[in-house]
């Protein structure tokens, strides 16, 4: 396991004068991914969470078409993070895309049918804003460094999957993987995101059949065109009293 952060001395600028202080700086690394020995991708990543993170991506994009086992993966840490998974099922990275304004967000550009997502799930309005709040609250990484973004699962109770990366996509597979690993269900969950949401993110939560997406921030055009076909209720702008629900209100409710 690495440190996600590290101190450096900066100077700060208050009223026009400078004051050498030291800062927490988030920690960059290298993850290269291999299957069998032999490599398949790589990414940059917050050195946090790398078999959730692996897990997350490689089976929300089905990478290796076969048998394959986590517990099996190995992680060497050094000034990169080298993964080696042993499977016995093909690899499949025909389509490979880096993904817009995140760094190290990798998506695979696959055309498959997702069937509609019909869950019934709902939440009220408030409980929707405390659970975010209670979301807000553990971004300690955040807090620090101010330069990761984070995601999570939720019941809409309880948080029931949390990390935090230097990419959007990252910190969602990492939910994904953690999820995957401990046996969460996703039916009648929440997955709560820092950032924009994009298409990526949009694809990844009907991929596993998650019926809320929210984050503090937009939807881009196309993450809501997805959602909308997809049967994903998408909320933005979570901030104090407001929100708007762009796809599937049904799920969001008012209270009276």
């Amino acid at each position: 396991m690495m440190k996600e952060t590290l101190k450096r001395k900066i100077f700060k600028s208050t009223d026009n004068s400078f004051e050498e202080i030291e800062d927490a700086i988030a920690i960059e690394k290298k993850l290269r991914i291999s299957v069998n020995g032999k490599e398949v991708l790589s990414l940059y990543c917050t050195p946090l969470m790398i078999r959730e993170l692996v897990v997350g991506l490689f089976m929300t994009e089905g990478v290796i078409k076969g048998e394959w086992c986590a517990e099996r993966m190995s992680i060497e840490y050094g000034d990169e993070i080298a993964v080696d998974i042993p499977a016995e099922g093909e690899v499949s990275t025909e389509g490979k895309v880096v993904t817009s304004g995140c760094i190290g967000g990798i998506t695979f550009a696959r055309k498959t049918e997702i069937e509609k997502i019909t869950d019934t799930f709902s939440i009220d309005t408030e409980d929707l804003r405390n659970i975010f709040k209670q979301f807000h609250a553990r971004s300690e990484l955040y807090k620090l460094t101010g330069c990761v973004h984070s995601a999570a699962i939720s019941d809409g109770r309880n948080i029931l999957a949390y990390a935090e990366d230097i990419g959007r996509h990252n910190a969602v597979d990492k939910v994904i993987g953690y999820s995957l690993l401990e046996n969460i269900k996703f039916e009648g969950t929440i997955m709560l995101a820092s950032g924009r949401i994009s298409s990526e993110i949009s694809s990844k939560c009907s991929k596993w059949g998650i019926p809320v997406l929210a984050s503090r921030t937009a939807p881009t055009n196309l993450a809501i065109e997805i959602a909308e076909k997809r049967g994903v209720t998408v909320v933005g702008f979570i901030r104090g009293s407001r929100l708007n629900v762009y796809t599937h209100p049904q799920r969001v409710l008012s209270r009276k």
